[in-house]
Order: structure tokens, then C-alpha cells, then sequence
């Protein structure tokens, strides 16, 4: 495919030693050759490619900088387009000053992510890889960048394949008997449809259930701490966060406003939030605030409830354990230090099934405890904390999602006996949506709107 020549600058903007323009395109080498100048005269293609070129940027008689080029002659390059990439120093001036030259030499302002959208396009990468570049990019932990490094090398797409694959071989012999039953074929029974349908049913189960710590390793576990005013929630956090992020004295609604954190606890990334203290105020700061720690409650994924242990359980303490029934919880039973005056046994028998976690923050004892429940939580036991085939992506997952509905309806015609003509509808959704995760069945409207979440010069 022949595209127009597109540019932008790929390094993070700011301050920094090196900086790097780059093109992507048929005419990549014949604009840099106007600009740029070699000691010796010499052209870029002269040098060859995968080579850096020493030499400064013109405008028209003006050096603009002194820089590096590197060429990578297309096939083999991030597009497989002709590459140039201009390196120069660091710095919102030097940039723009030639990035502006590359345009008026003739490149056009590339769009947000076209870069890998070319790369997809031009077939060196199928569409799950590609959303994993922006994983890459935007990984908070090295968990998070494993995941989407194992996305890159093509592992999820091998996964989807295979199963594609295998629905593939059922699809081809039913459609065969559909249309040409005169010849003599012979047709799947229903028990080896049945089993076959049986098989990718579970292969595509498999990568859902990834996909429930796989979501959590990319966008991070979202943790609230609550609990009433002075109760140790702001002493949590710090402790978590090993510094002194929050403010901590003994008046009670010292934290009037909620303060969001991320942090990696064990490889899973958290993004945790202390909360006011839920009460009833007539403090109108605080009563905002209270108001803003109910919604952060109300979307978390997690929630660390603080209760003192030196204290019995007060009406407030009480509104707030009727609230978390439903919810994945870990009771924090906090300030054990103290003469306790509310013990284990009676909030368990109140609690029921939820963990309880006795700990004293100020002498840092629990928080160990704390941090294996969450990675308890998190694996289920079931995903070992090396295992990076997992599904990350939200489109991803909201598609296998309707693939195993698909194939669960095509088992389901199976069990009634009913016609190939019925079956093979919902056979085919199922092939057509997996091939919309690795981009073989994608409308042009989607892949513009996965690519334009990308950052420019990606």
C-alpha cells in the first residue's frame, strides 16, 4: 500500500537529553535529504540503511541543529515503510523547529497512532497486537508491561487463532453438507458437532476467566479505604504507600477530601483512595467530602474497611458494614495495641463470611497480611503470578464475551437437534467475532477509533 508521508515526534515532550522526529513514508528519505547535511555531502541513501548519519538540519542556510539520522528501509521497519528518524536535542525548541521543517518539506502531521496503524495495515502486526503497544506504553508495573509485552509477541492472537482454527474445520464440513447434500459426504454426527463446539466453548471461557486479574493488572485494582472519622484510614495509606501522603492527627475529619494513590503491591498495581470519614456533619468542607468518599464506595473494586478496635461498634460503623454485604471486602480491625473493647469473634459473627485482619498501624503489625489477602483476592488461587496469558482489553473482553454467547447458542441448537441451517448462524457469529479481537473481521470505523486513543507519534 502507498500512503503519504506522515511525521511527528515520538520522544515525551519536555526537557531531556535526545529527542526524536520521525517519518514514515515513500518519501521519507527525499524530504530528510533536503533538510539535512552530511559533512562529507553525502546523501542518506549513500550510507545504506540501519545506520546512524552524523550531520545538522537546515533551513535553507540556517543550521537548526546538530543531529543523528537513522534509516530503516521499509519492509523491515516499525511500518514497513521507508523510516527515518531525526535525532536531536532534547527540548520544546529544538523539536518544533524541525518538526515545522518537515512539514513545509513536504510531510503531513501524522495522527494519533497512526504509526502502528500503518504497522497493522501493512500486515506486521494483527490489531490485538497493536493494542498492545499502548499497554506498553502506558504500563504503571512490570506486571502490567509483561502482559502487554506477551500481547506483542502475538500470544493472545496464537490463543484466538487456534481456537478460530478449530471451529473452522466444523464450519467448512457443515456448510459442505448444506450445500451439496447430493454428494457423498459424510455428515458430523450431532455428538462430534456437540464436541467440537463443546472444545472452543471452553477455549474461549479460558481467556475470560483471564481476564478478570487481567483487567486488574492494566488498569489497576480499585481500592477505597473507609471508615469513620479516626479510625486510622490516613494511617493505612501511609503505611501502604511506606510515606507520609496523607495527613494523620487525632481530630477526627482531618481528611476532608479523598486522596488518590497508585501504588504496586506484589506485581498488582492498585490504585487505592483514603476517603473523609463517613459521618454526618454539618460542616459544609466535610460534608462535600463525605459526599465524594459514597461515589469512590459505590465504584471501587475493592474496599478496606477500617474499624477500632478499642472502641465498640457505633451506629455509623454499623450503616457502613450493611453497605458492603455485596461487595468484596477486607475488615481492617485496626489499633489492636490498644485495650480492646471489641473483639474478633463478635464483628465476625456480624461480618460473616468477609476477612477480618487484625492490625496495629502504628507499630506497623498486618500489613503483610493485608498485602497477601489482596494478591489472594486478586489470583483466587487459581492464576499463578507468572502466568502472562491473560486478556487486558476492555474491547477484547466485551467481544469474547459475545463469542461465547454465540457458541453457547450454536451448543444449545445442537442439544435440540435442530437443522444445520440453524446452527451455522450462530457458529459463524462466533468465527466472525474472534476474528474481530486480531482484526480479520473489523469494521474500518472501529480500527479508526482503537487507533485514535493512541498517543501521537505511536
Amino acid at each position: 500500500m502507498n500512503y503519504d508521508t506522515i511525521t511527528a515526534i515520538c520522544t515525551a515532550q519536555g526537557e531531556g537529553a535526545i529527542g526524536i522526529i520521525r517519518l514514515s513514508g515513500e518519501e521519507s528519505v527525499e524530504i530528510t535529504d533536503k533538510i539535512f547535511k552530511t559533512p562529507n555531502g553525502r546523501k542518506i541513501k549513500e550510507y545504506g540503511d540501519r545506520k546512524l548519519i552524523y550531520g545538522h538540519v537546515y533551513d535553507g542556510e540556517k543550521m537548526i541543529d546538530e543531529v543523528l539520522v537513522a534509516y530503516m528501509k521499509g519492509p523491515k521497519s516499525y511500518t514497513c515503510e521507508d523510516v527515518i528518524e531525526i535525532n536531536c536535542h532534547g527540548g520544546i525548541v529544538p523539536l518544533q523547529r524541525i518538526l515545522k521543517l518537515v512539514l513545509k518539506t513536504g510531510a503531513r502531521m501524522a495522527e494519533p497512532g497512526e504509526f502502528t496503524k500503518r504497522a497493522f495495515l501493512n500486515g506486521r502486526l494483527d490489531l490485538a497486537q497493536a493494542e498492545s503497544v499502548m499497554d506498553l506504553v502506558s504500563a504503571k508495573t512490570t506486571k502490567g508491561f509483561d502482559l502487554a509485552l506477551d500481547q506483542l509477541e502475538g500470544n493472545l492472537s496464537k490463543k484466538v487463532n487456534h481456537i478460530r482454527e478449530d471451529l473452522l474445520k466444523t464450519i467448512a464440513h457443515i456448510e459442505v453438507c448444506i450445500d451439496y447434500p447430493e454428494e457423498d459426504i459424510e455428515d458430523m454426527t450431532y455428538e462430534e458437532i456437540g464436541k467440537s463446539f463443546s472444545d472452543v466453548k471452553e477455549g474461549i471461557g479460558k481467556l475470560l476467566k483471564s481476564s478478570e486479574t487481567g483487567k486488574i493488572m492494566r488498569d489497576g485494582l480499585k481500592t477505597v479505604i473507609v471508615g469513620r472519622p479516626n479510625v486510622g484510614k490516613s494511617s493505612l495509606l501511609n503505611a501502604i504507600l511506606r510515606e507520609n501522603r496523607a495527613i494523620v492527627t487525632d481530630v477526627p475529619g482531618t481528611t476532608r477530601d479523598v486522596i488518590e494513590e497508585f501504588i504496586s503491591i506484589k506485581g498488582v498495581p492498585l490504585k487505592i483512595v483514603d476517603t473523609a470519614g463517613i459521618r454526618e456533619t454539618e460542616d459544609l468542607v466535610e460534608k462535600i467530602g463525605v459526599e465524594k468518599s459514597k461515589e469512590f464506595f459505590n465504584k471501587a473494586d475493592l474496599i478496606i474497611l477500617v474499624l477500632n478496635m478499642s472502641e465498640e461498634l457505633t451506629k455509623e460503623d454499623e450503616k457502613l458494614i450493611s453497605l458492603i454485604k455485596e461487595r468484596e471486602v477486607i475488615v481492617i480491625l485496626n489499633k489492636s495495641d490498644l485495650e480492646p473493647k471489641l473483639s474478633q469473634e463478635h464483628l465476625q459473627e456480624v461480618v460473616g463470611s468477609k476477612k477480618i485482619i487484625k492490625t496495629s498501624i502504628m507499630n506497623e503489625s498486618g500489613l503483610e497480611e493485608i498485602e497477601d489477602t489482596i494478591l489472594e483476592m486478586v489470583y483466587g488461587g487459581k492464576l499463578k503470578s507468572d502466568d502472562n496469558s491473560m486478556v487486558t482489553n476492555v474491547r477484547h473482553i466485551d467481544t469474547l464475551e459475545k463469542a461465547h454467547k454465540s457458541i453457547s447458542d450454536a451448543l444449545d441448537a445442537v442439544k435440540q437437534g435442530l437443522a444445520y441451517d440453524f446452527i451455522e448462524v450462530d457458529m459463524k457469529n462466533c468465527y466472525d467475532y474472534l476474528g474481530e479481537i486480531i482484526g480479520e473481521t473489523v469494521e474500518d470505523d472501529l480500527i479508526d477509533k482503537i487507533f485514535s486513543n493512541f498517543c501521537l507519534g505511536k
